[in-house]
């Protein structure tokens, strides 16, 4: 008996071992991988690992390969049109996302994995994707509404004003966003993560955080009283509250 116990032991640390291994090679892959492309700064790089390395560890290989797509979907949509808004100013920096935008964009979604994965709670992988859906549809939605379009108009008063302005939203940005939110959730229903039957509550819920996102963007960051990190973060909380809260809308 006793030698049948220390066979499943040593059998049990093998396998979180080779695990841990195998999550840890990812993570260190996925981060020099974002650096190389220019897709994160250092700073960023050690935050992307960090992240990655809950959502992988937490959520398995459907979480990473989720945080893949949000990376992918974001890294294109800021390089597209990238000439028309370097004339507008409107680009985003060279070396790309540092830390502190990073864990605004998903430090929600890791947290998420991690609490899932300590208490096995499904609402908490709802959640999770919610909030990456929602972080995918704000920079796409963003990213090409400035490339497409010369306007944008304030979500608040829908007065015209310069695409770029905080606040500021596009149809073509909108549906952009949209189309985002919606690659990012599906991509966790192939990966298992998730039934085909919640596509529609975390794809949604993605959505509304990204009009949340803009809305604060034009109540709050115009006016200086908070920065850009902090609407962010604040967008994929609500994504993620949203997609919890409705969650028992589909059975």
């Amino acid at each position: 008996m006793t030698l049948g116990l220390m066979a499943i032991e040593q059998g049990w640390w093998a396998h979180t071992a080779g695990r841990f291994g195998l999550v840890l090679a990812v993570t260190l892959v996925f981060a020099a991988l974002g650096h190389l492309v220019r897709g994160v700064t250092r700073s960023g790089a050690v935050a992307g690992a960090i992240v990655c390395f809950a959502l992988f560890a937490g959520a398995g290989p459907g979480g990473f390969a989720a945080l893949l797509t949000v990376f992918a979907l974001t890294w294109a949509a800021t390089r597209f049109g990238l000439s028309r808004k370097q004339r507008l100013g409107t680009a985003e920096r060279g070396e790309g996302r540092t830390a502190a935008q990073v864990l605004a964009n998903i430090g929600v979604a890791a947290t998420c994995s991690v609490f899932f994965a300590a208490l096995d709670a499904p609402v908490l992988l709802l959640a999770m994707v919610a909030a990456l859906a929602e972080a995918a549809a704000d920079t796409v939605s963003s990213e090409c509404g400035q490339a497409l379009s010369g306007n944008a108009r304030l979500i608040t008063t829908f007065e015209r004003v310069p695409a770029g302005t905080d606040g500021g939203i596009t149809l073509a940005g909108t549906l952009s966003g949209a189309v985002a939110a919606t690659l990012v959730s599906t991509v966790t229903v192939i990966a298992g993560i998730l039934p085909s039957r919640r596509l529609s509550i975390v794809t949604l819920a993605g959505v509304l955080g990204m009009l949340i996102d803009s809305l604060l963007g034009a109540l709050c960051e115009r006016r200086g009283w908070v920065g850009n990190d902090a609407v962010n973060f604040t967008g994929t909380a609500f994504a993620a509250v949203i997609a919890a809260t409705f969650a028992d809308l589909v059975s």
